[in-house]
């Protein structure tokens, strides 16, 4: 069973998640947040396709939603009701795919 984190376990994962990045993710209304933006809406649509395979591998999916070359994201674990381990596994699967989608 997944098991929520406590405030300092979200901080400390929350800074790792953030080190070295220029756009941050934030904690907003208890969810773990972040627009991302791509220059065009065939690379957004990649990003996002690219991250929903991995979501349902790990069958964590996210709330967001994608207009024109903007993808906003809100994660946090319903199950719980708050925010676990698997939030930050896929916030950090959202960056190696925005790599991915913008290097090529």
């Amino acid at each position: 069973m997944i098991e929520r984190l406590t405030a300092e376990q979200i901080e400390t994962n929350l800074q790792h998640l953030n080190d070295k990045l220029e756009c941050t993710w934030r904690i907003k209304q208890g969810k773990l947040t972040k627009q991302f933006t791509f220059s065009n809406f065939v690379d957004a649509f990649e990003f996002m396709k690219k991250v929903a395979i991995h979501a349902e591998k790990i069958n964590h999916h996210p709330e967001w939603s994608n207009i024109y070359n903007k993808v906003v994201v809100e994660l946090t674990t319903h199950d719980v009701g708050s925010l676990t381990t698997l939030d930050f596994e896929l916030a950090l699967n959202m960056e190696k795919q925005r790599l991915k989608v913008q290097i090529n």
